[in-house]
């Protein structure tokens, strides 16, 4: 792709986001969506090979039927209220519609199935900006419109958490297991965000510092399988130390970074006496447990393959900028003795 091109598309990417974020009227929050869904069509198609195309096909039908039904809502709603305003949803009908068909947008359960299929036939970059990116301006409009029950919300997050650690087991390709880790991780935000929109915030902040890392590790050493993580340690030996570290913060593991939104989500629940919730949200964050430990394990513990004739990897110069990966992989690991400040400054 030429760079003008892709310098164009990332514009755009950024230009929906913020019209939606500056948005207080439906129709400019819904044309900032559908630029936002332009946009990363071409980034996912670039590849031009059969799977990609697959993928950017499913994308498009997925997010066209959702816009379909946000617009409708949008509409219907200002049919019955008189107003376009996007905090302003008195009625149960179109708050639910609204919901749905942004929940669809994000890939929460039980609206997730193409999640995993499309992020398969993407390189790792696109899949990266569409675990991260692609998230913040339909979550903006959830939090707008927060219905006045909440069970919606704790239905959506609760199915979301167990469907994202129970898909990813018996996955091999890493960017299904990824698009699985990102449904389940969406589950805690959307979970906590009819009682807590700071921590919300906070989970969003942690879960995108968390996946850049994981991403920029993979794409450093060109791994999509859970076989090649092996030769990790040939390639760049130090992601044989970090990488498994930021798998257990993924899975909410303590002294990690990951333990900290967990653990404050599941201590608001218990404030908010909702205690049996608090119980299967903690049981339910095992499944994804267990494949963040699975990578860890065929990283770290399984036998090396033989040596390749010729120069080694690790003796060549990196091709890649890796401070951002530097950065993000010491915040990944090392915020939660952050935490009292973090709480300090945050309205909880």
């Amino acid at each position: 792709m030429a760079p003008l091109i892709y310098s164009a598309l990332i514009i755009s990417l950024g230009l929906g986001t913020t019209m939606t974020f500056a948005s207080t009227h439906w129709y400019l929050a819904w044309m900032g969506i559908e630029i936002n869904t332009l946009a990363i069509i071409p980034l996912m198609a670039q590849n031009h090979i059969p799977r990609a195309i697959e993928a950017t096909t499913k994308y498009f039908f997925v997010q066209a039927t959702a816009s379909a039904t946000l617009l409708f809502a949008g509409i219907s709603n200002a049919f019955l209220t008189g107003q376009w305003d996007i905090t302003y949803t008195p009625y149960t009908l179109t708050s639910t519609l609204i919901t749905l068909a942004l929940a669809m947008k994000i890939g929460l359960a039980p609206l997730h199935s193409w999640m995993p299929e499309v992020m398969q036939g993407l390189n790792l970059l696109t899949g990266l900006i569409l675990s991260t990116w692609q998230k913040l301006a339909p979550l903006y409009l959830i939090y707008q419109i927060q219905p006045n029950n909440p069970n919606i919300f704790i239905a959506l997050g609760l199915m979301s958490i167990i469907v994202g650690g129970w898909g990813g087991f018996n996955q091999v390709q890493l960017r299904k297991i990824l698009a699985y880790s990102s449904i389940a991780h969406l589950g805690w935000m959307i979970l906590i965000l009819s009682f807590s929109p700071p921590l919300a915030l906070l989970t969003i902040i942690i879960y995108i510092l968390m996946t850049f890392s994981l991403f920029s590790s993979f794409m450093l050493t060109r791994t999509t399988h859970i076989n090649s993580l092996s030769t990790t340690w040939a390639k760049i030996p130090i992601l044989t130390i970090s990488t498994p570290l930021i798998l257990l913060s993924l899975g909410g593991l303590p002294p990690l970074t990951g333990f900290m939104p967990k653990w404050m989500i599941l201590q608001e629940l218990t404030k908010q006496s909702l205690c049996p919730l608090a119980t299967m949200a903690a049981l339910s964050s095992l499944f994804s447990l267990y494949f963040y430990l699975r990578l860890s394990y065929a990283m770290t513990l399984t036998m090396p393959p033989n040596n390749p004739a010729g120069t080694l990897p690790w003796r060549l110069n990196p091709q890649h900028n890796t401070l951002p990966l530097a950065l993000t992989t010491t915040s990944t690991i090392c915020l939660l003795p952050m935490t009292p400040a973090i709480m300090s400054l945050m309205p909880f």
